[in-house]
């Protein structure tokens, strides 16, 4: 099982609850305090909600592939550093209210994407100071960066 994440923050996040959920015709699998997410069986998509700003237009936030296995995470691990692409590894983090394993690339426009495994659910959305779950902030794309505290 492997899905495409976005992740969307949002000004308005009960607008975007209800819009998503007439789009998919489904509601949101997990909705806590200031988030949502939808897990979309067709097409197969993790569809994240985080509240932002008020007044301010709704952006990408985050990209990523859900995969099955922190086994699944290695290997992408592995063939991204084959590929010669800067990586940032973070294992046992809590981010999205899920404790999970997790590997970061940046594309060429500098837009974060993560290959993760969700390990359990948590009951906090972050670890981190920024209050930016789930975008690794501190990790800069040009080189490989040691596992990170948290998320965030």
């Amino acid at each position: 099982m492997s899905r495409i994440q976005l992740a969307l923050r949002v000004p308005d996040l009960q607008a975007s609850i209800d819009f998503y959920s007439k789009l998919f015709g489904a509601g949101p699998a997990k909705l806590r305090d200031g988030y949502a997410n939808f897990a979309i069986a067709e097409p197969p998509l993790k569809l994240v909600l985080i509240e932002g700003a008020a007044g301010e237009d709704t952006r990408i936030d985050h990209l990523g592939v859900e995969v099955a296995s922190t086994e699944d995470v290695r290997q992408a691990t592995d063939r991204l550093d084959l590929a010669g692409l800067p990586t940032a590894e973070e294992n046992d983090t809590t981010c999205c209210y899920a404790l999970q394993d997790k590997v970061w690339v940046h594309g060429p426009g500098q837009e974060p994407w993560e290959v993760y495994v969700v390990k359990a659910d948590a009951d906090s959305p972050a670890k981190g100071e920024s209050g930016n779950c789930c975008t690794p902030a501190d990790a800069a794309p040009a080189e490989r960066q040691p596992a990170a505290a948290g998320c965030c």
